[in-house]
């Protein structure tokens, strides 16, 4: 026998789930079996604070040094700290993300653990992505916000080291544009990770595809065809490009001098024009679109090793 409910009772509310955002619990899932991703910045980050806490001591002698000998180059030594706080974390998160890429898809099959993974209700292609953002989207983003803490803290020490010589400090912020810096190094970070986008995504597929030693099947290729067109054809053109996918995207998106330094005007060395006009940019995008689809098709019937 049952029983009805009251009249008067309320009625009860239909719960309603939450969506599942498998993109996002993918990335999330990166982020917690690599480690690194984060702890190798951050450990770049500290130990360059460390270094240049210890160089703020002589800072005062650095400037009037500098102002004595050639005004000049106090702009060149008020800004060393940042430029190369930001150069070092740039480029420990560019060697992170290059071996990501080399083990994740690869170490999923080595240790079996992709059958596990296959089993969930995700697609290869947002599994595909979600590793891909890594050092596309979060490395990079993550790196800002850390370059821009860890400048930030070495302004304060600067600050506080020069409070006894009000003239030193004024020509510390006078040199120093901070907003012009930010600004500066967040197009630099957007610029590094679509001029890369087609090195993450080659060492993708070759992570996907090899079953040993990926790193020598990411290299050796390309090596192997710098070498016959150097003996064959005698010209070194095949190197200059590896180069330039390397390290090309600093001419293209910054104006330079004929030494080959940065305008001092922080703004006005951008020339997103040129960057975005530039056709080795779209043909490493488009590179990079066919890895990942070959990838996603390949993880599709990739087995353990």
């Amino acid at each position: 026998m049952t029983t009805e409910p009251p009249v008067d009772s309320p009625e009860v509310a239909p719960q309603i789930s939450s969506p599942t955002r498998p993109m996002y619990w993918s990335i999330r899932r990166e982020l917690w079996e690599n480690r690194s991703i984060y702890a190798a910045p951050v450990v770049t980050a500290c130990i360059t604070l460390f270094g240049f806490l210890v160089s703020t001591i002589t800072l005062p002698h650095r400037m009037r040094a500098a102002i004595a000998a050639d005004p000049g180059k106090l702009h060149g030594v008020v800004e060393m700290p940042y430029d190369m706080t930001a150069g070092l974390i740039l480029v420990t998160a560019f060697l992170v993300g290059v071996f990501y890429c080399l083990d994740t898809l690869y170490g999923e099959r080595r240790d079996r653990s992709i059958l596990f993974w296959k089993s969930l209700p995700v697609s290869d292609r947002t599994t595909v992505l979600a590793k891909a953002a890594i050092p596309l989207v979060v490395l990079p983003l993550f790196s800002y916000a850390l370059i821009l803490i860890t400048q930030l803290i070495i302004l304060i020490m600067n600050t506080i080291m020069l409070l006894g010589s009000p003239a030193h400090l004024a020509a510390l912020y006078q040199n120093l544009k901070f907003f012009q810096l930010s600004v500066a190094l967040l197009y630099a970070v957007i610029v590094i990770a679509l001029w890369h986008a087609p090195v993450y995504c080659w060492l993708l597929l070759v992570s996907g595809w090899a079953k040993r030693a990926t790193f020598l099947w990411a290299v050796m290729p390309f090596l192997a065809i710098g070498v016959f067109t150097k003996i064959a054809l005698g010209s070194a053109s095949f190197f200059t490009f590896l180069a330039n996918r390397l390290g090309g995207w600093f001419n293209k998106a910054f104006l330079v001098h004929e030494k080959g330094t940065p305008h001092l005007e922080r703004l006005a060395s951008l020339t997103p024009g040129t960057f975005l006009s530039t056709p080795a940019l779209w043909l490493g995008l488009i590179f990079a679109a066919i890895c990942l689809a070959v990838t996603v098709r390949m993880r599709r019937y990739r087995e353990p090793i």
